[in-house]
Formats: C-alpha cells, structure tokens, sequence
C-alpha cells in the first residue's frame, strides 16, 4: 500500500495535465511547426522551409513597423498605469474620507470589457477637428484649448499613443489596489520605528516603504506587461484591424490568418510567445529561487 501511496495523486492530476499537454504544449508545437512550413494559401504546406518565414517577417517593414508600435505602447502602458495606479494608492492609503468610494470608482473600469470601452473611446478619441470636432477634440475647443486637439490614433508617427489612454484608464484601478494591498501589509511597527528614529517622511518611503513594495511593483510589471503585448480587442475597437498607424504583431497576426497566409501568421505568434516568455520566464526563475531559499 506505502509504496504505490503516488497513485492517487497522479490519478487525480493526470485529466488536468493531459488538457494541458493537448490544448496548450500541443496547438503550440503545432503553431511552430505551421511557421516553419511553406503554408502561404488555405490548400496543404509545400514543403518544409526552415526560418525562412522569420527572416521574411523581420525584413518586412510593415512587420517591423508594428513591434516599433508594440513597444511603445508597452511603455506607454506601463509607465501610465503604474504611476496612476501607486498615486491613487498612497492615497487611499493615506485613509481619506470617502476611501470605499474613490476604490469603487477606480476600481469599476475593470468590469468593463475592452471591446465595451473601446466603442466608447472610440468617439472619444474621434480625430475631427475645428468645426466637425467631437469627443475630446470637441471638449477643448469649448474650453478654447483648440491646440490640443490632435488626430489620436490615425496620427501616423505616434497613433497607437492614443490607445494607450484607455487602456491605462480601464487597467489603472487593478495596479492600485495591488499597490495598496502592499501599503496595508507594511507592519504599522516599521513605520514608527523610522520615525523614531529620526527619519523624514521622505527617508521613511525610501529606505521602509519602497523597498516592501518592490515585489509589488515587480508582479504589476509582469501582469500588466505582458496583458500589454499581446493586445488585441481594444485596437480592434477603436481603430479596426485596416488601421496602419495602430498595427502591433497580434491585429498582423489575425490579418495575415483571415488571408489564408497560416504559415506566416504561426510565425507572427511564436514570435509573440517568445517575448511574452523573455519577460515572464526571469520572473519565474526568480520566484521559484527566493521560494527555496525559504
């Protein structure tokens, strides 16, 4: 009986990691072996090529163009919801009045959908100006501010900007209340232990506060991060998948896969795991060694 005692927990784990194997390391080893296969129509592969469709995809300017897009809106991104996110917490933090319903305010764009919310930005955003303005560009001219009125997301150079601002709207509340679930979990003894010390108010959030935060910060910049690249629906929403100066690798992925170009679009999705993988694995690693040295 004790020595077949691992039975039982195999049984019971074995359903969940068949699902797995299957649907997630099968369809990826699939996705792989599409992008290395000469499959450019909806008839069967030609023949294997190798990395051929890599090289094609990253001396192609329009492939190349969507990661510069990529990477500035996962910094816009980031930036904005971080810095939004730990000023709402410090002060809730700080226990304001009304604190249940500043949470519940910042805290509601997250029920909303990105499809749902990009209808609504989408007017929002709209890029008529002058007489024809509406949305935002309507709300400066009336306030005479007209110089700030702009194209959002059809300006060329820096359109996918413009999809940042709800995206750092609708995902600003989730980072503050991790932040404020880190500020709660800081012992209140630490806090007046600085402070008898001597320490500023500036030298107690530097040298107490801060440093218990840094795992916060570091799990949003891995949650928001990797929400960040493989964005889809929002663009989708707003400026459709025709759009050029909102191109990212995901919307030329779904163009290329409705154009019966499957090998070309498995190569646009592996590229995506891998960058999603370069930021997810460190953490991982560092996770599972701080777990052992425990």
């Amino acid at each position: 009986m004790g020595g077949h005692g691992w039975v039982a927990p195999v049984l019971l784990i074995l359903p969940t990691v068949i699902v797995i194997g299957v649907f997630v390391y099968g369809l990826i080893g699939s996705n792989i072996n599409t992008s290395l296969q000469d499959r450019h129509h909806i008839g069967p592969s030609q023949g294997f090529v190798g990395l051929d469709n890599y090289r094609d995809l990253f001396t192609d300017d329009d492939f190349l163009y969507s990661l510069r897009n990529l990477l500035l809106y996962t910094a816009t991104f980031l930036l904005g919801t971080l810095c939004l996110g730990f000023l709402w917490a410090w002060l809730l933090e700080r226990k304001s009045r009304g604190e249940s319903l500043f949470r519940a305010i910042y805290l509601f764009p997250m029920a909303v959908s990105f499809v749902a919310s990009g209808v609504v930005w989408r007017w929002l955003l709209n890029n008529a100006e002058g007489d024809r303005a509406s949305g935002l560009n309507r709300l400066f001219g009336s306030l005479h501010l007209d110089f700030l009125q702009n194209p959002w997301w059809t300006n060329e150079h820096w359109g996918i900007l413009a999809i940042a601002v709800p995206a750092i709207w609708q995902l600003s509340g989730y980072v503050m209340a991790l932040f404020l679930a880190g500020f709660r979990g800081i012992p209140e003894e630490l806090r007046e232990a600085a402070r008898m010390d001597g320490a500023s108010e500036w030298q107690l959030y530097r040298h107490v506060i801060f440093p218990q935060l840094s795992p916060v910060a570091l799990s949003a910049i891995i949650i928001i991060g990797h929400m960040s690249l493989k964005v889809f629906d929002l663009i989708m929403a707003i400026a459709g998948q025709t759009n050029y100066t909102t191109q990212v690798p995901a919307i030329q992925m779904w163009v290329e896969f409705t154009r019966g170009d499957y090998a070309k679009s498995a190569a646009i999705g592996t590229i995506l795991l891998l960058i999603v993988a370069i930021l997810i694995v460190p953490y991982l690693v560092s996770t599972y060694r701080q777990e052992r040295r425990r």
